[in-house]
C-alpha cells in the first residue's frame, strides 16, 4: 500500500525557502556595504592577491602621506628664503641709490627691517620646532636680536645650527634630504649686515667711512644673495622632485584600489537586480509552501 504524506514535500520547500533567504540576505548585505566579498575567504583564489595589494596600498598611502608634509615644508622654505631675497635685494637696490644721490632718508629704517627679515626668516619654527636648527631645536638657530649685537660677533658664534639635514622616506628605496642650516641659508649674507651693523646708524649725511663701508655692503650683499639663490635653487628642485613622486604615488594607488576593487566592489545595479528577483523567488517559495499547508487527503476522500 502506498503512504501518502505532505510532510516530505514541506520540508523540501522549507529547505528552498531558507535558501532563497540566505541569497536574499547575502544581497541586501552586498548592498549595505558595497562589497561583493566581505571577507578574504569569500575571494578564493584571489585573497592573496588583495592581500598583497592592501599591503602595498597601505604602505604608498603612507609614504605620500609623507611626501606631502615634506612637500609643505619645502613651500615654507620657499616663502621664507624668498623674503629673505626679496628685502634683501630692496636693501641693495636703497643703499646704491643713497650712494647714486646722497639721499638717504629712510635707508636706517630699510636695513633694520631687511635684518629683522634676515633673522626671522632663520628663526622660523614649524610645529614648534626650529625650521633651521638641524637637530638643534632647544635654541633659535640664528642668536643676534638686533643688528647692534652683529658688531664683533663671528658667523660661528652667530649661527647655532649643527648642519645636520633632515631626511625622509618618500617612496620604496627613495630617500629626500629636504632640511636646511641658517648657516647655508643665512651665512652668506651675514658679513654684509655685519658691515652695515659696523658702519654705525646712518643719519641724514654719509660720512666718508660709510660711503666705503656700504660700497662693501653693496658687493656682498651681491654675494650673499648668490649663496641664497643657489639654496633656494636646490630647496625648488628638491619640490619638483617631491611633487614627481606625489604624482606617482597617487597613480600607484588608484591603481591598487582599482585591483581590490575589482574583486571587492560589488556592482551596485547588479545587486538591486538580484535582490528583486530574489524577492519574487522567495515569495513564490512561501506562497506554493502555503498551498502545501493547505492540502489535505480528508477533502479528497469525503
Amino acid at each position: 500500500m502506498n503512504r501518502i504524506a505532505t510532510i516530505p514535500l514541506q520540508q523540501v520547500m522549507t529547505n528552498a525557502i531558507q535558501r532563497a533567504q540566505a541569497r536574499l540576505a547575502t544581497s541586501q548585505q552586498n548592498l549595505a556595504t558595497t562589497k561583493k566579498a566581505n571577507t578574504f575567504a569569500d575571494l578564493g583564489n584571489e585573497s592573496v592577491r588583495n592581500l598583497s595589494a592592501h599591503s602595498m596600498l597601505a604602505r604608498q598611502t603612507a609614504e605620500t602621506t609623507v611626501a606631502k608634509r615634506v612637500q609643505t615644508t619645502l613651500s615654507i622654505y620657499d616663502a621664507q628664503l624668498s623674503g629673505v631675497e626679496t628685502s634683501a635685494e630692496g636693501l641693495r637696490q636703497s643703499i646704491l641709490t643713497a650712494l647714486g644721490n646722497g639721499q638717504t632718508s629712510g635707508l636706517q629704517a630699510t636695513i633694520d627691517g631687511a635684518f629683522e627679515q634676515y633673522r626671522n626668516a632663520l628663526n622660523a619654527t614649524e610645529g614648534g620646532v626650529a625650521m633651521f636648527g638641524g637637530t638643534q631645536t632647544d635654541s633659535p638657530p640664528f642668536k643676534a636680536n638686533t643688528l647692534s649685537d652683529l658688531v664683533g660677533l663671528s658667523a660661528s658664534d652667530a649661527f647655532a645650527d649643527d648642519g645636520v639635514v633632515a631626511s625622509a622616506r618618500v617612496a620604496d628605496g627613495v630617500d629626500v634630504p629636504y632640511g636646511i642650516g641658517a648657516t647655508a641659508a643665512g651665512g652668506g649674507l651675514y658679513t654684509a649686515f655685519q658691515s652695515l651693523a659696523q658702519a654705525g646708524t646712518i643719519g641724514a649725511t654719509l660720512t666718508t667711512a660709510q660711503k666705503t663701508a656700504l660700497n662693501t655692503v653693496v658687493e656682498q650683499l651681491q654675494t650673499g644673495l648668490g649663496s641664497l639663490r643657489a639654496v633656494n635653487a636646490e630647496n625648488g628642485r628638491r619640490t619638483s622632485q617631491i611633487e614627481n613622486v606625489i604624482n606617482s604615488g597617487e597613480q600607484r594607488k588608484t591603481l591598487l584600489t582599482g585591483v581590490i576593487g575589482a574583486n571587492e566592489d560589488a556592482d551596485l545595479g547588479q545587486v538591486a537586480t538580484d535582490i528583486a528577483q530574489q524577492k519574487i523567488i522567495l515569495e513564490a517559495s512561501y506562497s506554493v509552501f502555503s498551498q502545501l499547508s493547505g492540502l489535505s487527503l480528508v477533502q479528497y476522500l469525503k
